[in-house]
């Protein structure tokens, strides 16, 4: 990554968060984002804060179920990476473009760090062969590119187990 448009992102954020005051711009808060910002890093800096609190907002709507809410923040997630983070790419966009308006989609985004990759879609279970149909058609239709689909779930993630004797499982 050394050559890469990723470390210009990375010093764009560092930069961004000198300019507001704080050590790093995880720990900036809406309200420090102002207009006196050059351009470049307000908008760099207004993806990460708002991505933060995105995450927040999604972490609240998965406990409370609201699979919509959940979606709506993936969609605007993708739409920030790519208008203010500039880490999408055209075959990314029509992929979230074909999962978001395919049956059973509740929102779709990039994922992973950008400059290409995949993208990431949260479907209900009941519709998942009319999702994947109707997504692989569209982008196919976009990018006349063949795509793929891999469905998995959503599980805990990682936890320490005490292997030793008499050792909590």
């Amino acid at each position: 990554l050394i050559d890469s448009a990723y470390n210009d992102r990375r010093a764009a954020c560092e930069a961004a968060a000198q300019h507001l005051g704080v050590a790093e711009l995880r720990d900036a808060l809406p309200h420090q984002l102002t207009p006196d910002l050059p351009p470049e890093l307000f908008i760099r800096a207004r993806h990460v804060v708002e991505e933060n609190a995105r995450t927040l907002a999604a972490a609240d709507a998965f406990q409370t179920g609201n699979l919509a809410e959940v979606g709506r923040l993936m969609n605007a997630s993708h739409a920030s990476l790519r208008d203010d983070f500039e880490v999408s790419s055209p075959a990314l966009d029509a992929m979230a473009k074909a999962a978001q308006a395919a049956p059973g989609c509740f929102g779709a985004r990039q994922m992973g760090g950008g400059f290409a990759g995949s993208c990431i879609a949260l479907v209900a279970a009941a519709r998942l062969p009319e999702f994947t149909a109707a997504t692989l058609a569209e982008y196919a239709r976009r990018t006349t590119r063949a795509g793929a689909a891999m469905a998995c779930r959503a599980a805990d993630g990682a936890s320490t187990i005490d292997q030793r004797p008499g050792g909590a499982p």
